[in-house]
C-alpha cells in the first residue's frame, strides 16, 4: 500500500480562518493516525488577491496550534523552495512552480480533453447578455462552445496564428456532453452529477502563464503523491471536474473528503469575521491587522491555550462516539476517524470555547501557571523577584478555579499584591458603620489568621456578616471577592494592619 500523504493547501489571501485551521487539523490527524505525512503547499497563483504577510501568518498559526508539517516548511517555519531528501517535491509555492503547468495543459489539448479559447472578455459578456435576453443562463460548455472562438471552431491555420500572435488566450477543459460522473466521498458517500450541467473551466492562462486552481491543484497533488484530499465543502462543486481531470491524464486518483462548514452561533450561515466582531469572539487563531490598520482578535492574544483551541476545533464536526471531551493531540490522533466526521455543518459556541480553556487551565500545574502569570504581574508594577515564585504559586493555587484565562488572574488576585487605593462606594455606604468597623479593627489587631478572627467575633457575639464584610472591604476595597482567611494568610498580619490604618484614615 502507498504511504498516506495528505496536504493543506491554503491561499495567502488574508488571515487563516479557524475553519481553515480545522481543515489542517483533520488532515494532520488523519496523516498521523495512518503513519503518513502532512504536507504544506501554498497556492498563491492568484496574484491579484495576494496579501503580504499572509503566508507567514498561516505558518505561524499552524505551528502555534501544534500542527507541524512533515514536508513543505523547514525548521525555521519557512516554506521550502529547493528540493532535498526531506523536501523532495520543493518548491512548495505554486507561483514558483509555474513553469511546469503549461505542458500538462498542452497534454490535455493533444489528447482532445481540452482546447484553446480565444474569446475576449467583451465577446463573452455579449454571449451572456444574449442568453439573458432569452431568459437563459450562459454556460461555456458543449452547448455553446461550437458558436465561440476556440480551437474547436476555427481552422488550424488560424489557431496557430492566434496562439503565436495573442497573449490573452486560455486553455479550457472540454467537458463531455451528457455524461454521468460517478464519485465517492469519504464523508458524503456516493455522488453522481451529469456533465451537461458543468462548464468548460479555464485551466491555464497565457496572459500570466499561470494555471488556475483546478489544473495546479490536480498536477501538484499527483506529483506530490497525495493519497487523500481532505478539504472544505466549498470545493465539492469542483469534484466532478477534478475526477475528470484525473481520468483525462490517466492518473491514479486520490480519495476525497469534503468537510462541512463551521456555522455561526446564532442564526444560519457560515461563521464569519463579522459574527466574531458582533459577538466579541475571535475567528482567527492569531491577531491580524489588515492593510487599513484594522485589528482582529486572535485566540492566542485573547489568552487561549493552543491545546484548548485545537481540542475545541476537533470537536466541531467530529464525534469520538464516547462521552470524552478533553483530548491531548496524541489522544486525538488515536481516536480520530473519517467515518465519525459529520456531514452537517457544526455550529460554533463561543461559550464552549471558553469552557475548554477553563478546563485546560485547571489541568495545568500551579507552578506552570505562576510562570505564565509573572509577566502580567510585572506589567502591573509588581516586583516578582521580591514576591517570590513560591508565593505567586500559592496565589495561583487559590485563584485558578475562579479563572477562565491566565489574563483573569490579575483582577481576581490584585488585592493580594496591592493594597486598595479606593473603595467601592456602595459597599462603604452599606458596611462602613462605626459599630462594624471599630470592633473589626480591634479584632484585626488581636488576630493574625482568619480562623482566629472568626473565633474572636463569635466569642464576643459580634455580627459576623457585617464585621467580616467590613474587614473584606478594608483588605480588598470591596465587600466581595476572595475569602478573608486566604487573603490574611497570603498578605500577612503586618500588611493586614497597614491596610486597616489606611482605611481608617481614608474613610
Amino acid at each position: 500500500m502507498k504511504k498516506t500523504r495528505v496536504r493543506f493547501a491554503p491561499s495567502p489571501t488574508g488571515p487563516l480562518h479557524m475553519g481553515g485551521v480545522r481543515t489542517a487539523l483533520y488532515n494532520y490527524l488523519y496523516a498521523k493516525q495512518n503513519g503518513g505525512d502532512f504536507i504544506i503547499r501554498i497556492e498563491d497563483t492568484d496574484s491579484h488577491r495576494f496579501v503580504p504577510g499572509a503566508e507567514q501568518y498561516i505558518i505561524e498559526s499552524l505551528l502555534w496550534c501544534g500542527i507541524k508539517p512533515d514536508e513543505g516548511v523547514d525548521e525555521n517555519g519557512k516554506v521550502v523552495e529547493t528540493a532535498s531528501p526531506k523536501h523532495p517535491h520543493a518548491p512548495y509555492r505554486q507561483s514558483q512552480r509555474k513553469g511546469i503547468y503549461r505542458k500538462y495543459a498542452e497534454e490535455l489539448v493533444a489528447k482532445g480533453c481540452a482546447y484553446y479559447a480565444f474569446d475576449t472578455s467583451e465577446e463573452l459578456e455579449r454571449a451572456r447578455s444574449e442568453a439573458e435576453a432569452k431568459g437563459e443562463t450562459f454556460i461555456y460548455n458543449w452547448s455553446s462552445r461550437r458558436k465561440l472562438r476556440n480551437s474547436l471552431t476555427l481552422p488550424q491555420e488560424e489557431v496557430e496564428k492566434l496562439l503565436a500572435g495573442r497573449t490573452d488566450w486560455t486553455v479550457r477543459f472540454k467537458m463531455p456532453e451528457d455524461t454521468v460522473v460517478s464519485m465517492d466521498d469519504m464523508i458524503r458517500g456516493h455522488i453522481e452529477v451529469n456533465s451537461s450541467t458543468l462548464d468548460d473551466k479555464v485551466l491555464w492562462k497565457r496572459a500570466d502563464e499561470l494555471p488556475t486552481y483546478h489544473l495546479a491543484n490536480i498536477v501538484d497533488d499527483h506529483l506530490m503523491e497525495i493519497t487523500e484530499v481532505i478539504r472544505g465543502e466549498e470545493w465539492l462543486p469542483s469534484l466532478p471536474l477534478h475526477y475528470l481531470l484525473y481520468q483525462a491524464f490517466g492518473w491514479e486518483r486520490p480519495r476525497f473528503a469534503h468537510l462541512s462548514l463551521l456555522l455561526k452561533p446564532v442564526g444560519n450561515g457560515k461563521l464569519s469575521k463579522r459574527d466574531g466582531d458582533k459577538m466579541g469572539f475571535p475567528v482567527f487563531p492569531l491577531q491580524w491587522t489588515n492593510a487599513e490598520g484594522e485589528t482582529s482578535h486572535g485566540y492566542r492574544e485573547d489568552g487561549y491555550f493552543p491545546d484548548a483551541f485545537i481540542n475545541m476545533l476537533a470537536m466541531l464536526g467530529w464525534n469520538p462516539g464516547t462521552e470524552q471531551e478533553i483530548f491531548t493531540m496524541n489522544e486525538l490522533v488515536d481516536a480520530f476517524s473519517m467515518d465519525k466526521v459529520q456531514k452537517a455543518g457544526a455550529k460554533f459556541n463561543p461559550e464552549k470555547a471558553k469552557w475548554y480553556n477553563k478546563e485546560y487551565l485547571r489541568k495545568k500545574s500551579d507552578r506552570e501557571l505562576a510562570e505564565l502569570f509573572i509577566p502580567i504581574l510585572k506589567d502591573n508594577g509588581i516586583d516578582t523577584d521580591k514576591e517570590g515564585i513560591g508565593h505567586i504559586t500559592d496565589v495561583v493555587a487559590l485563584i485558578k478555579e475562579r479563572a477562565t484565562f491566565v489574563g483573569d488572574f490579575w483582577n481576581i488576585s490584585k488585592s493580594i499584591f496591592t493594597a486598595p487605593d479606593e473603595y467601592v462606594q456602595k459597599d462603604v455606604d452599606k458596611f462602613w458603620k462605626e459599630e462594624n468597623w471599630k470592633p473589626a479593627y480591634e479584632a484585626a489587631k488581636a488576630c493574625s489568621t482568619g480562623e482566629e478572627l472568626e473565633e474572636y467575633i463569635r466569642s464576643r457575639e459580634l455580627p459576623m456578616g457585617k464585621v467580616m464584610n467590613c474587614t473584606r472591604l478594608v483588605l480588598t476595597g470591596a465587600a466581595s471577592g476572595l475569602g478573608i482567611s486566604d487573603i490574611m494568610r497570603l498578605i500577612g498580619h503586618e500588611e493586614v494592619l497597614r491596610r486597616w490604618e489606611n482605611a481608617v484614615n481614608k474613610l
